[in-house]
């Protein structure tokens, strides 16, 4: 069932379009005002919006803008009960989908919302030429930003692209965010891993293998580059790829063509490939690990991606992201983290980057208690960085009680959280290692 949300101060028209569009049997959601509209766009996620033009706390017309940054994907359609041609014209730059008035044309509001529905479901399922394919990608640092524009333009391409950047960076997703705002993006995106085979496997892997290749080889197999053919293929840690196994990439690179294993009919594959390294290649080439090359052919165009230690900024907006998700997932009311929780996540170092906060966001919302995250949800080793870091200058680093937190935490942390275990080690009763913990304020 298709969902409407309706914008209008009044209440009269409002429940009128809400009966009319219930009737055709839309799911309708109400707002009166700018701020509850966008406030609903998350928790009722609508196809299409139809909205009013003068509303107490703004306007339709600039709504619009804001209505399609949040939900790239949806639909305006503006209704006013005094049109004209200067806001209407605004309305399509801003991407309403229609601007029409309110007396003259309700008899058009059902077919309009019907197409607009469509376009809807077309461009969901295509999302090519889209800003929603990239700014599904979080962050506003200027570092994030650039990488993002440089995807957005070769996106539309066929050239290689590399990926560079740190593990964790998220990497697979710019590669996928490539693909589906290419002219590719109706047929397939395959990823491999290359650090996750060995030469001989990783080979069949990519281009299959005929039979009787080796043994247990009972039947022919196809490769990655068959399966992905007119579509995308994503090599992550290409670094990592054996040497001799580099030269039939580039192969494939050069003429489109290649070999499965044991056979001896080359076969075409037309197929764009986007390869991701943590390494720095051109340290692996003079090394004599990496073909300069295939460096080159790979490296058409290169897109690095920042460390997140790099835009502190955007580790809370994408805490709030992984929150609202997670939340969804464990079926828990969580809806946010206090300020304290936030400050400590953006003085970490996340040498695992933004799959190192997706983990710890994860962890803390399995422990949390209430509805706000707090720093005492982290999980131990965040809590363990803390009580160092609030130690380490002044003479209370030498304090008693601070010695014996600190030992208290590493001791837990060796036992993996086992209480019993660690009163154990720690040879004192387990009423009095909770007393410490509660002492302490550990959250374990």
């Amino acid at each position: 069932m298709s969902r409407i949300l309706i914008v209008d101060d009044e209440v009269q028209i409002r429940h009128l379009l809400t009966r009319m569009l219930q009737l055709e049997g839309y799911e309708v959601g109400e707002a009166s005002d700018c701020k509850s509209a966008l406030r609903l766009l998350d928790k009722f996620e609508p196809e299409v919006i139809l909205c009013d033009v003068f509303l107490p706390d703004g306007n339709g017309v600039d709504l619009v803008s804001a209505i399609k940054k949040a939900r790239p994907l949806s639909e305006v359609i503006l209704l006013t009960a005094h049109g004209n041609i200067p806001d209407g014209v605004q309305a399509i730059k801003n991407g309403a989908f229609d601007y029409i008035t309110k007396a003259d044309d309700n008899n058009r509001i059902i077919p309009l919302i019907e197409g607009a529905i469509q376009k809807v479901k077309n461009n969901t399922s295509s999302q090519i030429g889209t800003d929603g394919v990239f700014d599904s990608i979080i962050g506003e640092s200027s570092m994030l930003k650039d990488a993002v524009n440089l995807a957005r333009k070769v996106s539309v391409t066929s050239v290689p692209v590399l990926l560079t950047g740190e593990t964790g960076t998220g990497k697979e997703v710019f590669a996928q965010a490539i693909h589906k705002n290419s002219p590719r993006h109706d047929k397939p995106f395959v990823a491999v891993n290359c650090s996750s085979f060995s030469k001989e496997l990783l080979e069949s892997e990519m281009f299959g293998h005929a039979i009787g290749a080796f043994t247990g080889a009972v039947k022919e197999k196809d490769g990655l580059f068959e399966v992905a053919d007119k579509g995308t293929i994503f090599l992550d840690e290409v670094g990592e790829m054996p040497f001799e196994l580099q030269a039939k990439l580039l192969r494939v690179l050069e003429t489109g063509e290649y070999m499965k294993v044991g056979d001896t009919k080359a076969k075409h594959a037309d197929v764009r490939i986007i390869a991701a390294t943590n390494r720095d290649l051109q340290t692996e080439i003079a090394a004599g690990h990496f073909r300069e090359d295939l460096f080159y052919r790979l490296s058409v165009f290169q897109v690095h991606l920042p460390a997140l230690r790099e835009r502190p900024n955007d580790v809370s907006l994408l805490a709030r992201f992984f929150i609202k998700n997670f939340s969804k997932k464990l079926n828990r009311t969580i809806t946010d983290a206090d300020a304290d929780f936030l400050n400590i996540l953006e003085k970490q170092p996340w040498r695992g980057n933004i799959r190192e906060l997706r983990n710890a966001i994860e962890r803390s919302l399995i422990v949390c208690e209430g509805n706000i995250l707090t720093k005492n949800d982290l999980p131990m080793e965040f809590q363990h960085d803390i009580i160092n870091r609030s130690k380490a200058s002044g003479d209370n680093n030498f304090e008693l009680a601070a010695v014996e937190c600190r030992h208290i935490m590493r001791v837990l942390e060796y036992t993996h959280g086992n209480k019993t275990e660690a009163a154990r080690l720690l040879k004192i009763g387990l009423t009095t290692l909770y007393r410490k913990i509660e002492e302490y304020k550990l959250h374990i």
